[in-house]
């Protein structure tokens, strides 16, 4: 059993064009959290999430991994992370050997602020680097430049962190050359850890904008797929295997919180915006003699005003939440087990198939045998392994990781989900 910590920081010093997270900058964050409080909010929201876990039955594990996302994380003092960190300590407990990243923008860090955080007990740093093209950088509207990039990975090395960049292809005027540069730069960089995100544009962000006005042009999906299997033949030749399907590493350098995510672990998700899972235990009125307790979601209240508010008068501050049914794990079980390289475990799957069945016998779910698979495994986009349990596990080819919608979709017809 397996717990993680995420704590969403929502400022940054300015919006880039393509961003839909839930990011604020000065300008438009008006009245409401201030970066300088922010710390101590996020500190008193873990005592209330603490407090209500413990008021449902809810016992969780001192955390494997802490994960402090964005927005930007670093527009921080080094010392509030680290409090925050502090405080995840105090509060759940932290396992020996934790893995605690922070994400970081590469302006916004130097020698002294990481080596602040490695004396504080981070880890790990995954710096946000998108492209080594100056040209992509401007149009992805980043302020920063390469140089920054690789002066940060330095840092880290020197302050015995692991280090981990973010590539985003598929930007408007991205050549294939460009491409292979970005893939190239990051690998020499040294880093044992690479993501790379093919460009997806919302119709309401600033970019979104100029697509629909016909200043830039659309992201293409065939270039993008070209991009992709760049992307994996480069890093394979130096070394870093895919693990998921946006992530390549060396082993023993994987993301564990990320994995988490994927192996479908407990998470509790702090500060504006960032949403909380618990598999089991967390509805107060279900007991022991009212069969399987039901896995739930909830979601923090997006905006940072109305977030503070809450906790402010000692309310948990979640905008929402919701008991996760049968068939919807399912369906999570299959989406998230078809994107790791460690494979969707058949056997798990057809234990939760039967366990669906037993708690809601109007669920139309089948037990899915490895003889229906062939016709996948003949189109090329999975293969069939078996484990150190001789348990069967369905792993995606490269080609499956492409399209890995309609392999998805494929086994939740089988399934009958």
């Amino acid at each position: 059993m397996s717990f993680e910590i995420y704590v969403h920081v929502p400022f940054c010093l300015r919006r880039c064009g393509y961003c839909d997270f839930n990011t604020y900058t000065a300008v438009d964050l008006g009245a409401g959290a201030s970066r300088g409080n922010y710390a101590n909010m996020v500190i008193r929201e873990m005592r209330l999430v603490r407090d209500w876990q413990l008021a449902h039955g809810v016992e969780e594990p001192p955390a494997s991994t802490v994960f402090f996302g964005g927005g930007t994380p670093t527009i921080l003092p080094a010392r509030d992370l680290v409090a925050m960190l502090d405080a995840v300590r105090a509060t759940w407990g932290l396992e020996p050997g934790a893995e605690v990243t922070t994400e970081a923008n590469p302006d916004t860090v130097d020698a002294d602020y990481i080596r602040e955080l490695a004396d504080g007990g981070f880890t790990r740093v995954s710096f946000g680097m998108q492209s080594a093209m100056p040209h992509v950088l401007r149009t992805l509207d980043r302020t920063h430049t390469p140089a920054n990039v690789e002066a940060g990975v330095r840092a880290a090395d020197a302050a015995g962190l692991r280090s981990s960049v973010d590539l985003i292809y598929g930007a408007p005027g991205e050549s294939l050359d460009d491409w292979r540069t970005s893939v190239r730069a990051a690998i020499d960089l040294g880093v044992n850890h690479i993501s790379a995100y093919a460009l997806t544009v919302e119709p309401t962000t600033k970019m979104g904008r100029r697509i629909a006005a016909g200043t830039l042009p659309k992201p293409d999906d065939d270039d993008e797929a070209l991009k992709y299997e760049i992307v994996d033949d480069m890093l394979a030749d130096a070394g870093l295997e895919w693990y998921e399907v946006s992530n390549w590493a060396r082993t023993g350098y994987e993301s564990r919180h990320n994995l988490g995510y994927w192996r479908n672990v407990d998470w509790a998700g702090l500060g504006p915006g960032a949403h909380s899972h618990v598999n089991a235990g967390a509805i107060a009125d279900a007991g022991p003699d009212d069969g399987p307790r039901p896995a739930l979601r909830a979601w923090d209240i997006a905006h940072p005003r109305l977030w503070g508010a809450a906790i402010n008068e000692d309310r948990i501050p979640w905008g929402g939440s919701e008991t996760i049914t049968p068939g919807e794990n399912l369906e999570e079980l299959i989406m998230l087990g078809l994107r790791i390289r460690e494979g969707l475990d058949l056997a798990r799957l057809n234990e939760e198939i039967a366990s669906a069945r037993e708690s809601d016998g109007s669920l139309p779910l089948r037990p899915i045998d490895v003889a229906q698979l062939r016709p996948m495994v003949d189109e090329g986009l999975i293969t069939v392994v078996r484990d150190a349990a001789n348990h069967s596990r369905i792993v995606p080819t490269r080609r499956g990781r492409l399209l890995n919608d309609a392999v998805i979709e494929r086994f939740f017809e089988l399934a009958g989900v």
